[in-house]
């Protein structure tokens, strides 16, 4: 049962990190139904749970290195040294958009965890959002940056600004990206893809932080506990391929206010419940 509700979870990762529709408060949502139960010491498991929702993401960010690996690697021989400049170039963006999370995330870690991963902030983030998606979309908007040559060093840390607030559950790290990517003048295609880019560090270092943290808590793993870690991380993955095709080739014809009016619609229906419980 539990190698199922890992399946169920990688889904819901795969799909919704890519989305702008916020993959952690989906997964905190779905937990909310569907409990994990891997270690009988509660304490133990949550511990676990919470370091599971995290991890599972390295399948995403495999996904990532997948499908943009030629545009990704700098070393590759069939470039020409101005088109490996021009990747290196990218990458030293990608840490310089980096930064702001990677310091605030690191700081903040545990603050977040314990006052912002409930279903009433997730639900108001949603729907937060989901308005600044609509309402940005109506917006008249001069796309400056239609190729990441073109993309400054200024322009990179502003979308890593944005990338900040992504820290608090529901609000969707692409979701946040994006749309500080196109406030700062960049076309659709480009803030994806620079948001899916950025996501390769953030979420590789937040992983790690989430394993040693777990390890340092006294937390021993046991053989079906990384079995479990591993059939999410994996499924996370295979999905997340499927996703990112979809997305892209979506955005390409469509704007984002659909992703607003789910949020929307979603967070609306998660108070209803709420209310509906007390």
């Amino acid at each position: 049962m539990e190698i199922i509700k890992a399946i169920i979870f990688g889904i819901v990762q795969g799909i919704t990190e890519w989305l702008p529709i916020s993959s952690t408060g989906h997964l905190l949502l779905v937990d909310e139904f569907l409990k994990l139960n891997v270690f009988s010491d509660s304490v133990q498991n949550a511990e676990f749970v919470n370091m599971f929702m995290v991890v599972i993401q390295f399948g995403s960010i495999l996904a990532v290195c997948l499908l943009y690996f030629k545009k990704l690697n700098p070393l590759d021989s069939n470039k020409s040294p101005r088109q490996r400049k021009e990747t290196w170039s990218l990458w030293s963006k990608v840490i310089v958009g980096c930064i702001p999370a990677g310091i605030i995330g690191i700081l903040f870690d545990d603050i977040i965890d314990s006052y912002l991963r409930g279903s009433l902030c997730i639900a108001l983030m949603l729907i937060l959002y989901g308005i600044f998606f609509i309402v940005i979309e109506n917006m008249d908007k001069k796309t400056k940056i239609s190729d990441f040559s073109q993309m400054s060093y200024k322009v990179a840390l502003g979308i890593g600004f944005f990338q900040v607030l992504a820290l608090i559950p529901g609000t969707s790290r692409s979701g946040a990206t994006i749309l500080g990517a196109v406030l700062l003048g960049t076309s659709r295609t480009i803030a994806a893809e620079f948001s899916f880019f950025l996501a390769v560090p953030v979420m590789a270092g937040a992983s790690l932080l989430k394993l040693i943290k777990m390890f340092l808590s006294g937390v021993v793993m046991t053989s079906s506990a990384w079995f479990i870690l591993a059939v999410g991380t994996i499924v996370s993955f295979i999905v997340s391929v499927i996703a990112i095709k979809f997305f892209m080739d979506y955005i390409r014809k469509h704007d984002f206010k659909v992703f607003g009016y789910y949020r929307i619609i979603l967070g609306i229906v998660i108070i209803v419940v709420m209310f509906g419980a007390l």
